[in-house]
């Protein structure tokens, strides 16, 4: 495998996802009407009703074709009532429908206002809300309730003074629901930022927030910001015992070769500062390219730049603490949904120190991964190369057919893809709540991110294998790296199914 083919361009692509709805169905129900007097033959609407020998005939368009008397019309008049059969019961006769009007209407009101509750908690998160989206006011009742008590069940884990982090993960495996404020408490439970015992939260939060704002003071000020604050430091210490009453000359400090503006050694604060001011510099072009379409990150206003700062501070401080890999492009996508949740949370006080909380997750995220970012160990076995091996055995191992396809008819060679895949997160292949939904499973699955990401990386390519089978080179390359829209909730369905045995990490040599 050629370690070139591993610059690959990053391509921004952003796709969505929705959802159907399932509506009841229609079939038309014969009411019979009273009989008249020594009539032996069922009427309705003054018609004679012939009984059906077979199911076939009760749907309307599909008559007995043996019938010679049924004429040019339908046994059913124009206008005639039809009746909305659910799955789970049927209407035996008037009475019955007439004793279940109010349940229906209280149940209709009852969907209506949850439908009204979801599109304010949508719209609150800047979505739009389901009817306008559909262009349909209908919702699943069944999926509502199963988020109601999704959320219940959820809020009950994280009340208790030891949460079952087995149990949480299970449930968050299946998606998060809209609303209720869980992701911020939830994901930083499920990264190790936050104990498993309730009560340390508090002592854990402003330990890690100090020290947090002490790795600011230390590493992210400027050298001569640094000195000043030394100097302050040391009057205020009574070192400078002199009688300010006292005339004489002033005093000349020595300033070292490694504290000189100019000076060129690696040693030298001021060398380290200028070089880090290119990261920088670095860091805040590729800010403005994170989520270009969200205001939250690329506006303009006071709003957008704060966020912006918050995160440059992030990565610079990241880059500084890890001097073997620093920054590296895309670094910054994968930070994003980290800091947009924190920064989101309707708890004023977490709200309010999200960079220090999108810090510590952000580097707890990267711990099972920063290998990838760093080029010396691409061809070792903890590397990127190595990583997209074993996706290329997963895929193998699941449909030999479509891997044989891509790797040797094709010559689509998974580096070209899988790259901005894996080392990214999938940050970068579909829109921001799609992103939330797939983390949801990645930080919930017991085996790891990295397990996980293996599962939706081959899901996302068994889920277009007809477009893949049936492309070239140049057709295939340009669907992976420009993934089109897909149900997501589908995709994970997929991936949850592949085989555990399959995904063993066994290297291909």
């Amino acid at each position: 495998m050629d370690p070139t083919d591993i610059q690959t361009v990053y391509n921004y692509q952003s796709s969505s996802w929705s959802q159907g709805n399932h509506y009841p169905v229609l079939f038309p129900v014969m009411k019979p009407t009273p009989e008249p007097p020594n009539s032996p033959t069922p009427m309705i609407k003054g018609k004679k009703l012939k009984l059906p020998d077979r199911l076939g005939s009760l749907v309307v368009g599909f008559d007995d074709k043996d019938d010679d008397s049924r004429g040019s019309g339908s046994a059913l008049d124009f206008g005639e009532e039809l009746e909305i059969i659910q799955p789970n019961g049927f209407r035996s006769d008037r009475e019955s429908e007439t004793d279940g009007e109010d349940d229906e209407v209280q149940q209709e009101a009852t969907v209506k206002k949850k439908m009204e509750v979801l599109d304010e908690e949508l719209e609150h998160h800047g979505r739009h809300p389901r009817h306008q989206k559909d262009g349909s006011s209908h919702i699943s009742v069944m999926k509502t309730i199963e988020d109601d008590e999704k959320r219940s069940d959820i809020e009950y884990e994280i009340s208790q003074k030891v949460i079952n982090l087995e149990k949480l993960q299970r449930i968050v495996s299946t998606g998060l629901p809209e609303g209720g404020n869980l992701r911020p408490t939830v994901w930083k439970l499920l990264l190790g930022y936050l104990p498993p015992y309730r009560d340390l939260w508090e002592k854990e939060l402003v330990e890690n927030r100090q020290k947090y704002a002490k790795l600011k003071e230390e590493l992210l000020l400027t050298p001569s910001e640094l000195a000043r604050i030394k100097e302050e430091a040391f009057q205020s210490n009574g070192h400078n015992n002199a009688d300010d009453s006292t005339d004489g000359p002033l005093i000349r400090h020595h300033i070292s070769q490694e504290d000189h503006p100019l000076s060129l050694g690696k040693a030298s604060v001021w060398h380290q500062y200028f070089e880090h001011m290119e990261i920088a510099e670095q860091i805040d072009r590729d800010l403005q390219r994170t989520h270009p379409e969200m205001k939250f990150f690329s506006g303009e206003t006071s709003f957008g730049r704060r966020h912006r700062e918050s995160m440059r501070n992030i990565l610079l401080l990241f880059s500084k603490l890890n001097p073997a890999i620093r920054y590296v492009q895309g670094m910054n996508e994968v930070l994003a949904p980290i800091y947009y949740v924190f920064s989101t949370d309707i708890d004023v006080q977490n709200a309010s120190n999200a960079e220090a909380d999108s810090f510590a997750c952000f580097v707890r995220l990267l711990s099972d991964s920063v290998d990838h970012f760093c080029q010396q160990l691409d061809n070792s076995s903890v590397g990127i190369l190595s990583t997209i091996s074993r996706l290329a055995e997963l895929l193998k191992a699941n449909d030999e057919e479509l891997w044989r396809h891509l790797e040797f008819t094709t010559k689509v060679k998974p580096q070209y893809y899988a790259f901005r895949w894996i080392t990214l997160l999938l940050t970068q292949e579909f829109d921001l709540q799609s992103i939330l939904r797939i983390w949801d499973s990645l930080l919930s699955n017991p085996f790891g991110v990295q397990e996980m990401l293996q599962r939706v990386c081959c899901s996302m390519l068994l889920c277009v294998k007809t477009r893949l089978l049936s492309g070239d080179f140049a057709a295939n390359l340009r669907l992976l790296q420009h993934y089109p829209d897909i149900d997501i909730e589908h995709l994970l369905k997929v991936a949850q199914e592949l085989s555990p045995d399959t995904s063993s990490y066994r290297l291909s040599l």
